[in-house]
């Protein structure tokens, strides 16, 4: 099968590496980061500031940056608390996760763990030049 540039539908990446090492190695390493992330749990809790909830606090810039907007959408001010609000709501979200990793058996693990290296290198592979 041939495309009309004169290119191979087996080329991956412009390369001669083979369409099939690439979509197997592919599928191996979803898999495998499937079955890896299907064992971990995440959770999280509200962070604190001085003994009370930070929450509401965070809320405070994100909601006086969006009345701001509201007033005037060109003002510099409205976007810098919109968007620094964001980010403190973000970054707080991010640090106050509680990451598990559920125990399984070794064999599970090392199943997880060569179908996503596996994978990867079949892709590499398949992205080199014979």
């Amino acid at each position: 099968m041939m495309e009309s540039s004169g290119r191979r539908f087996r080329d991956v990446g412009g390369t001669s590496g083979g369409l099939g090492s690439f979509l197997l190695g592919f599928v191996m390493a979803v898999a495998g980061g499937y079955l890896l992330l299907q064992q971990v749990t995440v959770t999280s809790h509200f962070w604190r500031l001085f003994g009370y909830d930070a929450f509401g606090i965070s809320l405070i810039p994100l909601i006086v940056g969006i009345v701001l907007l509201f007033y005037d959408g060109r003002g510099i001010l409205g976007w810098l608390l919109v968007l620094g609000g964001l980010v403190v709501i973000g970054a707080g979200i991010l640090l106050n996760l509680t990451i598990f990793f559920q125990p399984t058996s070794l064999f599970a693990t090392l199943i997880m763990i060569v179908l996503m290296a596996g994978g990867v290198g079949l892709v590499a592979r398949s992205l080199l030049p014979r």
